[in-house]
This record gives structure tokens, C-alpha cells and sequence, in this order.
């Protein structure tokens, strides 16, 4: 599975791809909530120096995925329901905005690559494939933005997001009940097809405000995950 950027990969410096790779298993909490990172065992897995191992925990920090503790060493942080709240109401504006942009001129090689996307999205439904359901999800959303020209309105966005991605994954990984999910991505592909702005808005709050029910449960089964 891979976190969604719109770039060059060839372009990426070693250090970046540590970077992402690391980031990735965060989000898609294959390196849980809690873990304990060491700066060696990572350098090894990766094969490459501490420096960019050391470069991305910094990185991470910053962006309040990890802890690096004194004599303690780097810690996965927990997920901040706070920042799960905020982030999901700065996407809420941003798509609601992105989605209106798309009805009124989307192009032609996007909108089939939404279909696409969506047809992939039905497979995983019949297959039961969480982390290839998730890639996807964020690939639907970040080609709305692409079609509409906000590929630095996506990526920046995706920099203030990860705890609420994990808390996405979390809940896909929880219930694999995702039927509903699909069908809101194949109302918002007819909605851009209608040129329906008003009809594509509303499915857009209902999709992205649709777990805030689902955190508060989440939280109480999970709790060492939270912070």
C-alpha cells in the first residue's frame, strides 16, 4: 500500500523515501500507535546510515507522529482525537469546494480514471482487501483534486492529516464493511457526470463527516491507541 502524493518518484532522495515509507506504515498503522522506533534496527531494515533514519523521525515529529523522548528514544504518538477533528473539518471544506470545481470542468482523463478507481474499489469489496481499499480511497480523493489543478492544495493538506488517516484505517481494519463508502465515491462520480453542484456538496459532507460517529467507539475498544 502507498500514501498518496502527487510527484515525481524518481525524483525522491533517499532520504525522502525513508521518509515515506516510514510515514506510510504509520498511517496504515502497520507500525502501531505506542511502537518504540529505534534509530539502528531502522537503519538496518532500510540499509542505509542513521542520518536518514535520524532526518525522518524529525520530520515525523514535526508533523506530531512521533515522539522522540529523552533516554526514552522515538515513540509512534498515539492518535489525537483532537487533530482527527480538525483535519476532518479543514477536508471537509477543502473537498466540499474541490467537488464544485469538478462539476463545473473536469477532465475527460480524469473522470475515467475515477471510474476506474471506482471499479477497483468494487473488487476489494468482493476480495475483502483492506489495504488496497484504503490506497484507493485516498487515490479517488487526491484525483479530484489533480482533475480540478489543486495538486499542492492535496499535498499540503495531506501533511495535516495522518491522524485522521490512521483513524480511517483504523475503523476499515475494525468493520470491513466498506459497501457504503463505495457506493458515496459512485454518487459523487454521477454527481460530477450531472454537473450537479449542489447534489455533489451534500454527498461530499455526508462521506467525509460519515465516521465522526465511529471515533467515540473506536476510541473505547482501542483505547491504547488513542492518545
Amino acid at each position: 500500500m502507498k500514501l498518496i502524493f502527487i510527484t515525481n518518484l524518481n525524483s525522491r532522495s533517499i532520504r525522502d523515501q525513508v521518509y515515506d515509507s516510514l510515514k506510510e506504515q504509520i498511517i496504515t498503522l502497520n507500525i502501531l500507535p505506542g511502537t518504540t522506533l529505534s534509530e539502528n534496527e531502522m537503519a538496518e531494515q532500510y540499509k542505509v546510515s542513521r542520518t536518514p533514519i535520524r532526518e525522518s523521525f524529525v520530520r515525523l515529529a514535526q508533523e506530531g507522529l512521533v515522539q522522540v523522548l529523552p533516554q526514552r528514544g522515538t515513540l509512534v504518538s498515539r492518535i489525537d482525537i483532537s487533530l482527527v477533528e480538525e483535519a476532518r473539518f479543514m477536508r471537509s471544506q477543502l473537498e466540499c469546494a474541490i467537488i464544485e470545481l469538478a462539476c463545473d470542468s473536469f477532465s475527460e482523463s480524469s473522470f475515467e480514471e475515477l471510474q476506474l478507481n471506482l471499479q477497483q474499489q468494487k473488487k476489494c469489496l468482493i476480495n475483502g482487501d483492506v489495504d488496497q481499499a484504503f490506497t484507493l480511497d485516498q487515490r479517488f480523493h487526491a484525483t479530484l483534486f489533480a482533475g480540478t489543478n489543486k495538486v499542492h492544495t492535496w499535498n499540503t493538506m495531506s501533511l495535516l492529516t495522518a491522524h485522521l488517516d490512521r483513524s480511517r484505517k483504523l475503523r476499515l481494519l475494525d468493520n470491513h464493511d466498506w459497501k457504503s463508502i463505495v457506493e458515496q465515491h459512485e454518487q459523487i462520480v454521477d454527481a460530477i457526470k450531472q454537473q450537479d453542484n449542489k447534489l455533489a456538496v451534500s454527498i461530499m459532507k455526508q462521506h467525509i463527516n460519515r465516521g465522526i460517529d465511529d471515533l467515540a467507539l473506536l476510541s473505547e475498544k482501542y483505547p491504547h491507541y488513542f492518545a
